[in-house]
């Protein structure tokens, strides 16, 4: 009988579609035998390290092997009970590993480990670049927030092969604080061979944690309160623009990329070379002083400057919008202390100066560790600016008056900037 048991839970656990475990009343109807009868001969089979237990008191989901299991004492005492509720039974390690064949899940390697019994929320990190694969191909919808993504095909006369669909996935830091892509077993097995291959060469060793917002979201089930820095930076440029409005202006900025605006390349680096740090720059000046509207300034300020050249003669240039944003703050705001202010102005401008160096010098790529460091202190000093330009417009009459919802998380600081 214990061998009957034993070949049951082998069998449900590997022709299911996603390595499940049998439930008990299934397989009370299989062997023919009530669970008094058997409980004694399942416990046998886990002192042999044969069988192993989920139930619905271990783990939210007891149908998959999710986090793993309990100490074997208390899978005893489940296995002791009067009554066996909603229980489901899983081969144990050693007995996959004589019954499972590699050769069944040739180019599958992640699907080849759940098949070996690995729990399907095991992670694995991956080397930044395997995003580059799916970011800089259209056909394919890449979303990432620095905490999470997802990775969709969306062109049907794509060849079956290349049709990868990634329902999740999260970075993850060593103690250096090196970021590193990490994601479940239960997703990597559902691409297709060809493209766990492609991730399987990007493998980094087991020395990297989940960012710990990824973790709450998935392994907890909690959503945490913190929102990720370029996620941040954007729900201040919506309300500063709500403020504006308050102040019965044009918006600030032309775009608040809200909703689906948000650039697909707005996100910390996955590959730290010269090339993507000033692609990254250019990007992010487009957004912010390229995307700062002149008419919100409503002809309060002179939009013009006149330049007296060597020759004498005088030349009328047309003053860019963070000189007209610097010259209209310091016109109208009144602070006890200029040093905030000038921080901040001063941050916009190194964005532009970093921009404007690779338009007129002619620069070898550079690989180098140091431009993950050079752009989250770019995006860092950026959001501080942008920052105090909210605060800054929230001290307008109007905007006082007027109810604009500040988010706690911006409110209390609670903003991932890893």
């Amino acid at each position: 009988m214990k061998k009957v048991i034993e070949q049951a839970v082998v069998e449900y656990y590997l022709k299911s579609n996603d390595f499940n475990g049998i439930q008990i009343w299934n397989l009370l109807s299989v062997v023919g035998k009530e669970w008094v009868e058997i409980k004694q001969l399942i416990q046998d089979l886990i002192k042999s390290d044969l069988i192993r237990i989920i139930d619905e008191k271990t783990d939210i989901n007891p149908n998959i092997i999710r986090i793993g299991f309990e100490p074997l004492e208390i899978q005893l005492e489940k296995a002791n009970a009067d009554e066996p509720g909603y229980m489901c039974l899983y081969p144990g390690k050693s007995i996959l590993k004589k019954m499972v064949n590699p050769d069944d899940y040739k180019s599958e390697p992640y699907k080849l480990r759940l098949a070996l019994g690995e729990p399907q929320l095991s992670y694995v990190s991956f080397d930044l670049s395997v995003l580059e694969f799916y970011r800089n191909d259209p056909r394919y919808r890449y979303e990432n927030d620095d905490i999470q993504g997802r990775i969709h095909y969306n062109n049907e006369q794509m060849p079956e092969s290349d049709k990868a669909f990634l329902e999740t996935y999260g970075f993850a830091y060593d103690e250096n604080l090196s970021r590193a892509v990490a994601v479940f077993l239960r997703y990597l097995a559902d691409l297709t061979p060809e493209h766990q291959q492609i991730w399987k060469a990007k493998e980094l060793p087991d020395s990297f944690k989940l960012h710990p917002a990824y973790y709450r979201n998935t392994i907890i089930g909690d959503w945490g309160e913190g929102v990720p820095i370029c996620q941040a930076l954007l729900m201040e440029l919506f309300i500063i623009n709500q403020m504006s409005e308050a102040m019965e202006r044009p918006p600030l900025f032309r775009n608040d990329y809200g909703g689906e605006d948000k650039p697909k390349k707005f996100h910390f680096l996955i590959r730290p070379t010269l090339e993507e740090f000033n692609n990254f720059v250019l990007l992010f000046d487009k957004m912010l002083s390229d995307n700062i509207n002149k008419d919100f300034f409503m002809n309060e300020i002179c939009y013009e400057e006149e330049q007296i050249r060597k020759d004498g003669k005088i030349i009328v240039t047309q003053k860019g919008t963070l000189q007209l944003l610097d010259e209209w703050i310091r016109k109208f705001f009144r602070p006890a202390d200029w040093l905030r202010w000038n921080e901040a102005i001063t941050s916009l401008k190194e964005i532009r100066k970093l921009r404007q160096k690779p338009a007129h010098v002619i620069e070898e790529d550079i690989f180098d560790q140091k431009y993950f460091k050079d752009q989250r202190d770019l995006i860092l000093n950026a959001y501080s600016a942008i920052r105090t330009i909210r605060l800054i417009f929230a001290n307008h009459p109007k905007v006082r008056k007027a109810s604009i919802d500040i988010p706690d998380c911006l409110k209390e600081g609670k903003i991932w900037d890893i």
